[in-house]
């Protein structure tokens, strides 16, 4: 399985790349796409309704301010979706932050901190890892590394 990395803009891509290189480090193959539900909605629903059949298992997608494209994703897909706020509004990344957890019923999206890519890739790789038990080796070796408080 691969992961799909989604942003709206080119300019979202130093945030996200936490995301690609955590992924990396397990050995999935991961894919960056900019795509915005604004400016190109039926290329993000059309990604969105082809990720499950083109071999991806989770979607992440990092937005910001009206933070729409974890939601127009979500809508459009059976994958789980993991949102990324991130922060670069007057905001500092709140208003994306609360766009993306308050999805309606019915089409959630799981969501992590402020510019936590690292932590969605994560999540990405806890969900692999149900049905992946060399994926799960990976995943106790790598919690095995970080040190007591």
């Amino acid at each position: 399985m691969k992961v799909a990395i989604l942003m709206g803009s080119t300019s979202d891509q130093p945030k996200m790349a936490k995301a690609t290189e955590t992924l990396s480090g397990f050995g999935i193959e991961a894919t960056e796409h900019v795509l915005s539900a604004h400016r190109t909605p039926s290329a993000v629903a059309t990604f969105a309704q082809a990720a499950r059949d083109q071999g991806y298992g989770v979607l992440i997608c990092g937005a910001g301010m009206a933070a729409a494209l974890p939601g127009v994703v979500a809508a459009h897909t059976i994958l789980p979706v993991i949102g990324v706020p991130l922060s670069g509004s007057a905001l500092m990344g709140l208003d994306a932050l609360y766009a993306i957890v308050q999805m309606p019923r019915g089409v959630p999206v799981a969501t992590v901190a402020i510019d936590g890519a690292a932590n969605a890739a994560l999540l990405a790789v806890e969900i692999l890892a149900v049905a992946d038990a060399d994926l799960a080796a990976k995943l106790v070796a790598y919690r095995q590394t970080w040190e007591a408080p």
